[in-house]
């Protein structure tokens, strides 16, 4: 497995420079997360470990109705020759509300990571996208471990009961840096809410607890505190704690407003 460091940053996968990558690897983050579905070549990896000495960079998650089993083997493999043990692949199923033509997807999973291994792409340099118990077995069973998204310290303790010990838990957490409650809500509402229309989420959340009052849009301001830390940068510290009190390996931050100051701001922190 990937040495992913204690915490990481998320941003779409065009989202981090080599001067991001640069000054991120600096700061102390372990793993630059790339999200929103990366193409199946993977061209963005390559220049963001070119510009790095150790940082690992990490999909998040390549979605496997778009993306081919067989081009991301090859993707991989080119990569890995470059930069070894640099790179984890994260794969995941996406939604069904965004794809044209779906099937279940437990067994979409299965059949790609019997791609994957056909194409040699190592169990320990992959992982998945996974909320659910089947899932979360799937990942411990196929995988370096488990990409919760969108999730509590709660879940983080029941995904870690399912995975058991020595598998990755990398789960990612929301983050505004903001002491006014009213103003830090208003912010991360809109990015919340925009997962209220999936399902998966939405099963997800109700498995642990929230009602249709909270995940009614835009969400109700228990289901924003649950999902986003905000306050000021001890508070934020203490919030993500406790994911690694509950289980998680690797802390995945996914900053909502004011990213590069909050970033630099949190660093010192974290390192503690």
């Amino acid at each position: 497995m990937e040495d992913l460091g204690r915490f990481g940053v998320w941003r779409g996968h065009q989202g981090f420079t080599s001067e991001d990558a640069q000054e991120l690897e600096q700061l102390g983050y372990g793993t630059l997360w790339l999200g929103a579905s990366p193409p199946a070549d993977l061209p963005e990896i390559e220049p963001l470990l070119e510009a790095t000495d150790s940082i690992t960079v990490a999909t998040s998650i390549v979605n496997i109705w778009t993306a081919p089993a067989k081009q991301v083997a090859e993707s991989f493999h080119r990569i890995d020759a470059r930069f070894p043990r640099r790179f984890l692949l994260g794969v995941g199923a996406g939604h069904p509300e965004h794809q044209g033509e779906y099937r279940k997807p437990y067994d979409a999973l299965v059949e790609y990571f019997d791609e994957l291994d056909t194409a040699g792409v190592p169990k320990e340099c992959r992982a998945l996208a996974a909320l659910g118990p089947r899932v979360l077995r799937l990942a411990a069973e196929r995988s370096a471990g488990a990409l919760p998204y969108l999730v509590t310290p709660e879940h983080t303790a029941r995904a870690r009961a399912v995975l058991g010990e020595g598998v990755l838990l990398a789960t990612e957490h929301k983050v505004v840096l903001d002491e006014d409650p009213a103003r830090a809500r208003a912010t991360a509402r809109p990015r919340v809410e925009s997962y209220l229309d999936l399902q998966n989420y939405v099963s997800n959340l109700r498995r642990l607890g929230f009602t249709d009052d909270d995940l009614t849009k835009p969400g109700s301001d228990r289901l924003i505190d649950a999902l986003v830390a905000h306050g000021d940068a001890d508070s934020i510290v203490d919030r993500l704690s406790e994911h690694r009190t509950a289980g998680a390996d690797h802390i995945v931050l996914q900053v909502l407003a004011d990213e590069s100051a909050t970033l630099r701001t949190l660093a010192p922190l974290l390192a503690k």
